[in-house]
């Protein structure tokens, strides 16, 4: 079975993911929607597919599409990823989900009822390197882990209006965040406590987060965001037995040193790869073709923890942001 992919916008992201999925077993792109004709038409022509549309409801009619891919800008995933699966089609919404814990939230409760496959595209989670860092977490290689640490950032120009404008889903923490949190939700689970603090553009946006995190194990996070500095973009695990230094950028899965406790030299693991998305498209194949309604790597439960963790944390800080209607 080869998956039919229809794609809801045709920006950067989707351009980066269609490359992706020209190297992904199981899928093709065969339709394109845009609410300029012309766009559409055009990627869909650059990326050999042959349907392109103007409107989501003709996207979901094309008899080609088998699954739709989501990657309009933030606030609005939402419209097109519920229209999708209320019309039965599996979909993949570009992170974050959506704006608000709210909209999360109905996705998934309408993915349930509707018993339609819903993932959100947290793509480094399916690196060869990131199920690599897992696998040591899990073997115990450190010990428990205690603390995690994790940066992501870097000056972001006026001209790129994608993360200072609140209409379109502006700011640190909605962009980069899911990258240091979604690392500390993987390796620990929901928190119990969130708390933040940060600074804010003349446009309302969070210019930069710091978000202390704590767990009822006694585990706790420090993760930031920033569009106005430099970065480490870095990430440190802490156990009671070791630690791992993911080097940056944090989310490209190039490389990670384990340091054990008593140990003479660190163990450095390497497995850097081009168009890393594919292998995010390939689980998606394969949960498709085992009739799975979501993922068991990046379920629906994560995705509302990740909401609810932005959520907390752009209220504490203020934040401007737009909000779905539901």
């Amino acid at each position: 079975m080869s998956v039919g992919w229809g794609f809801v916008g045709t920006g950067g992201i989707a351009r980066t993911v269609a490359q992706a999925l020209e190297r992904a077993d199981g899928g093709e792109l065969v339709a394109v929607c845009s609410r300029d004709a012309g766009r559409a038409r055009a990627f869909a022509d650059e990326h050999g597919a042959a349907g392109a549309h103007d409107d989501v409801a003709a996207l979901l009619a094309d008899p080609a599409v088998d699954a739709v891919y989501v990657a309009t800008t933030h606030p609005q995933h939402h419209a097109p990823a519920r229209a999708a699966l209320r019309a039965g089609t599996p979909v993949l919404v570009e992170k974050p989900m959506t704006v608000t814990a709210a909209a999360t939230r109905d996705l998934a409760a309408t993915a349930r009822e509707r018993g339609v496959f819903l993932m959100e595209a947290y793509w480094t989670r399916f690196l060869p390197l990131t199920r690599e860092l897992l696998d040591v977490v899990a073997s115990g290689a450190v010990g428990q882990v205690l603390s995690v640490h994790a940066d992501l950032g870097f000056p972001a120009p006026e001209s790129a209006r994608r993360f200072h404008d609140p209409a379109i889903g502006g700011g640190s923490l909605l962009d980069l965040g899911p990258y240091p949190v979604g690392l500390a939700l993987t390796l620990l689970g929901a928190p119990s406590t969130v708390r933040a603090a940060g600074t804010l553009t003349p446009a309302g946006v969070d210019r930069q987060v710091a978000l202390s995190l704590a767990w009822e194990s006694g585990a706790v996070a420090a993760l930031s965001t920033t569009i106005a500095a430099q970065a480490s973009s870095r990430a440190w695990v802490e156990g009671d037995g070791g630690w791992i230094e993911v080097d940056a950028p944090l989310h490209s899965g190039r490389r990670f040193t384990v340091h054990r406790t008593g140990a003479q030299e660190p163990e450095v693991h390497e497995d850097p790869v081009e168009h890393g998305h594919r292998f995010m498209l390939e689980h998606v194949h394969e949960c498709l073709a085992a009739g799975r309604t979501e993922s068991p790597l990046v379920p629906l439960s994560w995705s509302v923890d990740l909401a609810d963790v932005l959520e907390a944390a752009l209220t504490q800080v203020g934040a401007a942001r737009a909000a779905e209607p539901l």
